[in-house]
């Protein structure tokens, strides 16, 4: 993996590992939002990826459309929480991802 952050954690498959990026504060016309009312944040950006999953045959790997470094839009409710050396991931399949967000 060659990422700015160092990710201790290896996705399998067709898998992908998320920071997830934080929830704006503030509405458009500037109120603040609290805590109790943010809701999930449902993009981030992509530090680790897996290999793909093999091809029917078995022999050879279907490369992601994704790759370290992109920011993502994924689905809501997609993916699994994980706490690792104190910092928070999100492991995402593939499918969960909606679109890369081109800045």
């Amino acid at each position: 993996m060659t990422t700015a952050t160092k990710v201790p954690v290896k996705p399998l498959g067709d898998r992908i590992v998320v920071q997830p990026l934080e929830a704006e504060q503030t509405t458009a016309s500037g109120l603040v939002i609290p805590d109790t009312a943010k809701e999930k944040p449902q993009e981030g950006r992509v530090l680790a990826v897996g290999p793909g999953n093999w091809d029917e045959d078995g022999d050879k790997r279907i490369p992601l459309d994704v790759k370290e470094g992109d920011v993502v839009l994924y689905s809501k409710y997609g993916g699994t929480e994980v706490k690792y050396g104190g910092e928070e991931y999100l492991v995402l399949s593939a499918r969960d991802v909606l679109a890369i967000i081109e800045k």
